[in-house]
């Protein structure tokens, strides 16, 4: 299911707006502020990103700008001053669409739909804090550059596309090795992972992200950090 982060100061307002799109067959996370907006944003991958542009702690012009660079996630701006300068100024920050209020909200909706259709296959994932780049094979912790190497990189990419879930040590060495035409046993797997952790935790005696499932394998675990 696709999930919407909405960012919006006026309460009723996103709440409104929350109900309409979980209607829609969405999952919503809401935000009233930038600040945790801009974590919300950092911490997993969004369908779509509905922002106000005028919030208490700062302007969603910069949080336009700024987002850009832990996500793909299209933008779609929502702002109560109908300006042709403000249009133009989100438009050339790249947001996917922009309204201003009052809206009418079937109108809304079709333009999300039509993003969503018009949206390119995910490139970009997103999830506790951790960005990796599909396209480029690049890896970010907490918008820093880490590197990997290309078993580390493969590890990570399978676990945070299957986030949330817990896989078995047979599935993981299928799909990181035997997909190569290697064998390998576990104890490849737990020194990869050991690796692994000490790179994308904060923490890797305690890990947060890639825990262990005792008797079965790994999850990736998504969490509020």
């Amino acid at each position: 299911m696709r999930e919407i982060l909405i960012i919006e100061d006026d309460a009723d307002l996103r709440e409104g707006l929350s109900f309409a799109m979980e209607t829609e067959g969405y999952r919503v996370r809401t935000a009233g502020t930038k600040l945790e907006g801009m974590q919300l944003i950092k911490r997993k991958s969004w369908a779509l990103i509905l922002l106000d542009c005028n919030l208490p702690d700062g302007s969603g012009f910069d949080l336009c700008r700024e987002a850009g660079r832990y996500t793909d996630a299209p933008v779609f701006v929502l702002t109560a001053r109908a300006t042709e300068m403000d249009e133009v100024k989100a438009l050339e920050l790249g947001a996917a669409d922009y309204m201003s209020k009052p809206f009418s909200l079937a109108v809304l909706k079709a333009r999300i739909r039509r993003i969503l259709q018009d949206s390119p296959k995910e490139t970009c994932l997103v999830s506790g804090g951790i960005s990796l780049d599909k396209d480029t094979c690049r890896v970010w912790r907490e918008g820093e550059e880490i590197c990997c190497s290309k078993v580390e990189y493969q590890l990570l990419l399978y676990l945070m596309e299957n986030r949330n879930q817990v896989l078995s040590k047979e599935q993981i060495l299928q799909q990181v090795w035997d997909s190569q035409g290697k064998f390998v046993d576990e104890n490849t797997l737990s020194v990869n992972i050991r690796r692994l952790r000490g790179k994308v935790e904060k923490d890797p005696g305690h890990p947060s992200r890639i825990r262990t499932v005792h008797g079965i394998g790994y999850i990736w675990k998504e969490g509020e950090e």
